[in-house]
């Protein structure tokens, strides 16, 4: 029961304004307030019941996560389980948390969490400095922003024109600063003054497992939901699974967290209108000509001196730089991945001796089998022919490039086994196989409706962005096509096949070989008649894979009018003649076609027969993502010409060395380690 006061007299007035000041003061200690009380979601995508497998799992998660002391860095990841009752959990605390109070917050989640999904298999809780979320599914490197939850706090701000002048730039830079972290730490916080002497305190944060780009395009999704909800409201505060977002009129984290104010620049010098009284002068003449001369020499010989010294210290740092590199690229480098070796005899038990009952296909590295560990856990693995004369190779490059690489979009390298003669990659199993099983199939291609292929077509793209620019090492695949881009239980994209990539240095755009390897059909002129190559190569090839998306054809046929032509020939007459829309799949024609046109558009830039003029895959994800960005209009793309030409050009190669190419869906490898 709250308090009474009984107030007699003159003062009862003013009593009166003194009991209510502590009734709400009493009431706002009691009841939270909008901001503190935690948020949550509970999806609808299946239950568990309370003494089930998935729940011990998730019972064993938070304990383990709550107790590992990797949580004192503010995110972490983890799994447990196997399918179908594995589960996947992500925390993440407010980037100014402590140590201390991360693992506070985080452990009243749990239980707030199961107390309000008790039996969701996927749920996420929002507290007010962290976030606590796990599901039946994958959820690392995943950008999840459709559904925004948002609370709004305080009144109208009384003049909403000047104070979104203020908010507006505030919230472009924080976004902008978050989305620019690192891979431990996406987060930015910031105040500045706003009109009525008032002062507006902000704050971002995303994951730290999402790229830049999709950091900024869930802060920005976000954002753009303010107009609508809450324009020229003092505060509110929005979450989605991959970023949140909140602004206020008051300090809502402690203002010592935020980044310093950029220092003044330093006054500048005066020169003196005497020499300082410690130095001695000296008068002009012979004498201190004659210093002067001496210290001209010693000078210029100690420079030099110097300057020789250094020279040769770099001579001798690249060249042993170079000693070392070449040393690395040797047979020892395997040796830096040999955890992820596996031994023999285990992957034969889980192959049952490779039988040809599970043998899933055959490429140019060797046939494929399916296998099944004691755990339960389902794997693909690559055996080596013994007659493969390139096979070695890929399977060096493919275990040193794929073994670093981690992304939702990259088939997952789980291990290799070198023994003997023999030579295996073990991935993670896909079971949807490849996407020419069902593109270019005139059944299965039914089962990918547009809605399916769009998701595919994004997929892929933010693979190579992620190969590109947003991975610690850059790679150039160089042998994008159908049949690698694999499939997993749910349709998501996978690309696969590393064996013909490159390495690149960060600040390298273009590399040159001697050997020609790859498809044809997918490979750009550049790279056909000179053996150039760069990022805008798989630019050219993820062009070839958009239109054989949307057409449901091979590149180098198609089908309907003037069958046998080329699929770029037969793209670029129906864009002049405005007839694009012919050239979607048939099993399409009753969806949606301005998606379908645009990616039509977009595959005809990607395949520019000038590289300058090929959009970057950090530009074709913007294009696929946006509704309202203009897209240039596309000139004559490579490789337009009659048939009879595209004939002689393939079997003719311009250079002196040989062009080893495949025109049907296995690739060639020929290659020389980096």
């Amino acid at each position: 029961m709250l308090p009474t006061f009984n107030c007699k007299g003159t003062m009862k007035i003013g009593c009166s304004k003194l009991v209510l000041f502590f009734c709400f003061a009493l009431i706002h200690l009691l009841i939270p307030t909008a901001a503190q009380r935690p948020l949550n979601r509970c999806y609808n995508t299946g239950n568990y019941t309370s003494n089930s497998t998935y729940r011990e799992n998730l019972d064993s998660l938070l304990t383990t996560m709550f107790n590992n002391s990797k949580i004192d860095y503010g995110f972490y990841n983890l799994s447990a389980g196997e399918s179908p009752d594995k589960v996947y959990l992500i925390a993440l605390c407010r980037g100014d948390n402590s140590p201390s109070e991360c693992r506070s917050c985080i452990n009243g989640s749990r239980y707030e969490l199961l107390k309000a999904c008790p039996y969701q298999k996927e749920a996420i809780i929002w507290g007010e400095t962290c976030s606590l979320r796990y599901s039946y599914r994958s959820i690392f490197n995943i950008m999840e922003a459709s559904t925004v939850t948002y609370r709004i706090n305080g009144a109208n701000f009384s003049d909403v024109e000047a104070f979104n002048s203020v908010l507006r730039p505030l919230l472009d830079s924080l976004r902008n600063r978050a989305a620019s972290g690192n891979s431990t730490h996406k987060f930015a916080l910031q105040s500045t003054p706003a009109p009525k002497f008032k002062t507006v305190y902000s704050l971002a944060e995303c994951t730290p497992d999402l790229s830049e780009l999709d950091c900024n395009r869930c802060l920005q999704r976000v954002q753009n939901i303010i107009p609508q909800c809450c324009d020229g409201r003092q505060g509110a505060k929005f979450v989605t699974p991959s970023c949140d977002l909140r602004y206020e009129l008051h300090p809502f984290y402690d203002s010592s967290a935020e980044p310093p104010p950029l220092s003044p620049p330093p006054p500048p010098l005066v020169p003196s209108e005497s020499p300082p009284p410690d130095l001695p002068t000296t008068t002009p003449g012979k004498e201190s000509n004659s210093s002067r001369t001496v210290i001209i020499v010693v000078v210029t010989t100690i420079s030099s001196a110097v300057l020789i010294i250094s020279i040769s210290i770099c001579i001798y740092l690249r060249a042993r730089n170079k000693e070392n590199k070449a040393e690395i690229d040797t047979d020892d480098q395997i040796s830096v991945v040999e955890c992820l070796q596996f031994d023999f005899g285990k992957i034969r038990i889980a192959t049952q001796n490779f039988s040809n009952a599970n043998k899933l296909g055959e490429g140019g590295f060797g046939p494929v089998y399916k296998g099944r560990f004691p755990n339960g856990q389902e794997i693909a693995v690559k055996r080596l022919s013994k007659n493969s004369s390139q096979g070695e190779i890929e399977f060096k490059n493919e275990v040193m490039l794929v073994a670093r690489l981690q992304h939702r979009h990259l088939v997952r390298l789980l291990g290799f086994c070198l023994e003997g003669d023999e030579r295996l990659l073990v991935y993670e199993f896909l079971p949807n196989a490849s996407l020419d099983c069902f593109i270019f199939d005139p059944i299965k291609r039914a089962q990918l409706n547009w809605e399916k292929r769009y998701k595919i077509i994004g997929g892929i793209a933010r693979g190579l962005l992620y190969l590109h620019e947003d991975s610690q090492l850059r790679i150039i695949h160089r042998d994008l096509k159908a049949s690698n881009i694999l499939l997993d239980a749910y349709m998501n994209p996978k690309i696969s096949d590393f064996g013909m990539a490159r390495l690149f240095q960060i600040d390298q755009t273009q590399g040159n070989t001697n050997r020609i390897v790859g498809t044809y059909g997918y490979m750009p002129p550049e790279y056909v008649l000179h053996g150039q190559f760069s990022v805008k190569s798989d630019v050219f090839s993820f062009g070839i894979l958009v239109l054989e998306m949307v057409t449901g054809q091979k590149n180098h046929t198609i089908c309907g009018e003037n069958n046998g032509e080329g699929l770029l020939n037969y793209a670029w007459k129906k864009w002049k003649d405005g007839t694009t829309s012919n050239l979607v799949d048939p099993t399409l024609r009753t969806d949606s076609t301005i998606e379908m046109m645009k990616c039509i558009h977009i595959g005809l830039l990607c395949v520019q027969e000038n590289v300058v003029n090929r959009p970057t895959m950090a530009s074709v994800v913007l294009m696929l993502n946006s509704e309202s960005m203009t897209l240039s209009i596309p000139s004559r793309p490579a490789f337009v010409t009659d048939s009879h030409t595209r004939s002689s050009m393939e079997t003719t190669p311009s250079r002196s060395s040989p062009v080893q190419a495949s025109v049907n869906n296995v690739s060639i490898t020929e290659l020389d380690p980096r």
